[in-house]
């Protein structure tokens, strides 16, 4: 690597995830109604919450008492109808589900329930190296000790050799790529393994559409390879340029690709010479120098050609110069630099796994183990009936556990100890009854194309037409049927199963979308990238767009800060967009420009068969039936949620000065 053509920034002086980048949205968790039931796991604490997606800490309890520690990865509502968003999930779960070594974070289940597509996976006890630089700043630790980087340069290495080198049944290469290499998605354990975690982005080369492969840019800015950056194509290879970038920054204690903002940071990556190790930090070891420089190469032809290269020269650096690489020092390490939060999280451990034994035995495992995972919901604890013996314990097991969490928890724990406490003295005596469910009817769904996407009452299903949904209830109530493909308009066809009838088919042959969007774009220097939900289009005038639903438009160009703006259009309709970009100032914060509607309007908002909880946009409204909701002109995101069933969610239209309607069947 030569000198550097321009002179780099000064390096910051803060440890590498202290501003780790791209993923710092995660709004602050809160633990509030848990512990409760989520299908067939209990949800005992909140870990994270980003814009996509929730993490929780869960049990998973069966017969014989069986319990397992768990991590459920719940998406949230407001993507769960994104039907783009669920294929892409689908089938990277798929692929991560494929692999199972010591140094990635294990898949267990991936289904739905309440109405919300989840993810199980391995419950790691540890911290990710964001986590893990921020405590040793908190504790006056002054710099990551060798060992214990190369420790984790060479579990990330070994993870990843066998991802990138996983195949098929049929011994087919899948091409796995995980191309989110970086501080947030690599955890250390207590017990001083390194596992890298979150394949949830990471791209196969197996059944993979288009819509995935390009258009948006997935992973963290400052850890992106060059050619990720640049939005081409990627292989395993990009993945050792992130680890090259973890590896110099944990050694260094320096950033190495840090601009003012997410555009300079990917010219640095792109456009810049990197600095060495040495030039960073003097006396830095030359033969782990010649490792990292290689890892960062600009060309991927120079750079190493597979984990396994990289991993064998740490391990002849290791050799050679003796580092003293040990698990049980990197044990050591972790426990001493978090013994405060260990006893901590082992204390709220303790409690949360009591209030679990405590929901599971008002609504045992075995009376729901046969019971299908989508829209399965047990009913809340003030509902349910227990023997006059079972009140009296459980009710004086709730309280009394409770009431020491009061005690340590404050103020805001005595409001959710009197919630508790008020549902356990309404609980009726009686027996055990255990939640019916009557799913023993099937639709079978076909397409001209097949292909499509199938929703069953709101509900994207993971099968494509044709095919046969099955477990549906036979109770006599409407079923909505919506089938939707890229580039046609939606069909919706309701069907009503009974005992008697509990069979039926839905057939269609899909017409061409009908919406034409037309864009102008100024300044007319800028050459524009136009994506139309998440995928790139060619060209300034896009057709056979669905009508009646919600699309997003973002134009970016380089130099410009990006526009966006959400609509939905009328059959028939051609809608024009003016979009003027605002160059792009350094030193700013790189935002979007987001379209705003014009006027307001009102929205009502009905059920039938029942009566359901709405929020609009993400906001709580109150139970239906709602009229006169005040807001803003355009598209708006309604959510039904019924007690004890999954959600439903529809996106309305509100007219400027007019007023837009829905209505719920339940």
């Amino acid at each position: 690597m030569s000198q550097p053509v321009a002179p780099l920034p000064p390096p910051v002086p803060v440890p590498i995830a202290a501003a780790a980048g791209g993923d710092d949205q995660h709004k602050e968790p809160s633990d509030e109604g848990l512990p409760k039931r989520f299908g067939k796991y209990t949800l005992l604490r909140t870990l994270a919450r980003g814009g996509m997606a929730e993490l929780f800490l869960a049990i998973q309890k069966s017969v014989a008492g069986f319990e397992k520690l768990i991590v459920i990865k719940r998406i949230l509502p407001s993507v769960n109808q994104d039907a783009a968003f669920i294929e892409m999930l689908l089938h990277e779960a798929r692929i991560a589900a494929t692999l199972s070594h010591p140094n990635i974070v294990q898949i267990f289940d991936l289904g739905q329930a309440d109405g919300l597509y989840y993810i199980a996976m391995e419950h790691v006890h540890g911290e990710d190296i964001r986590s893990i630089v921020r405590q040793m700043k908190k504790k006056s630790v002054p710099e990551f000790p060798l060992e214990h980087a190369i420790a984790i340069a060479l579990g990330m290495c070994t993870g990843l050799a066998y991802a990138h080198e996983k195949r098929d049944l049929d011994n087919t290469p899948l091409g796995i790529v995980h191309r989110d290499i970086s501080p947030q998605n690599v955890v250390v354990t207590f017990t001083g393994d390194v596992k890298i975690v979150d394949f949830g982005i990471a791209k196969s080369d197996t059944k993979m559409n288009s819509d995935t492969k390009s258009g948006k840019l997935k992973g963290k800015v400052p850890y992106m390879s060059p050619e990720q950056a640049r939005g081409e194509h990627i292989d395993a290879r990009s993945d050792i340029f992130a680890t090259g970038v973890m590896l110099f920054e944990l050694t260094t204690g320096k950033r190495l690709f840090k601009g003012a903002s997410e555009y300079e940071t990917l010219k640095l990556i792109c456009e810049r010479e990197y600095p060495k190790p040495s030039q960073v930090r003097p006396g830095y070891p030359p033969a782990l120098e010649k490792i990292v420089i290689k890892s960062l190469a600009k060309a991927t032809s120079e750079r190493y050609q597979s984990a396994r290269e990289m991993q064998a020269d740490l391990e002849t650096f290791v050799r050679d110069e003796r580092i003293h690489v040990s698990t049980i020092n990197l044990t050591q390490f972790m426990q001493g630099l978090f013994e405060d939060k260990l006893q901590s999280q082992k204390e709220q451990l303790i409690q949360g796994k009591q209030l679990a034994d405590i929901i599971a035995a008002q609504n045992p495992i075995e009376s729901m183990s046969d019971l299908p995972h989508t829209g399965v919901t047990s009913a809340p604890s003030a509902s349910r009936t227990i023997s006059g013996e079972e009140k009296k314990k459980g009710n004086g097991l709730v309280i009394g556990l409770l009431a020491i969490i009061v005690l340590l928890g404050g103020g805001v724990g005595g409001t959710w100890w009197w919630m508790k406490k008020k549902q356990a003295q309404q609980v009726v005596a009686g027996p055990v009854t255990p939640p019916v469910v009557i799913a023993k009817g099937s639709i079978e769904v076909k397409s001209d194309p097949p292909g499509a996407a199938i929703w069953v009452d709101g509900d994207l299903r993971p099968e494509a037409t044709p095919a046969t949904v099955t477990q549906l209830p036979t109770t006599g109530k409407p079923i909505e049927i919506k089938i939707t493909k890229d580039g046609f308009e939606a069909y919706k066809q309701t069907i009503t199963l009974t005992d008697k009838d509990s069979k039926a088919t839905v057939s269609t042959t899909m017409k061409k979308g009908s919406v034409v969007v037309d864009v102008t774009v100024l300044p007319a220097a800028a050459k524009p990238t136009i994506m139309l939900d998440i995928k790139k289009v060619d060209g300034l005038t896009i057709d056979g767009i669905s009508s009646g639903d919600q699309h997003k438009l973002t134009v970016s160009a380089n130099g410009f800060v990006d526009y966006t703006t959400n609509f939905i259009a009328q059959p028939q309709e051609k809608k024009h967009f003016d979009v003027t970009l605002v160059p792009f100032v350094p030193g700013k914060p790189n935002a979007t420009t987001t379209a705003k509607p014009s006027g307001t309007g009102k929205l009502n908002v009905g059920a039938a068969g029942g009566w359901c909880n709405v929020s609009v946009d993400g906001a709580p409204k109150g139970p239906t039936p709602l009229a006169g909701i005040e807001l803003s002109a355009g598209p708006h995101r309604v959510t039904c949620t019924p007690e004890g069933k999954p959600a439903q969610t529809q996106t309305v239209d509100v007219p400027k000065d007019g007023t837009g309607r829905c209505k719920f069947t339940l």
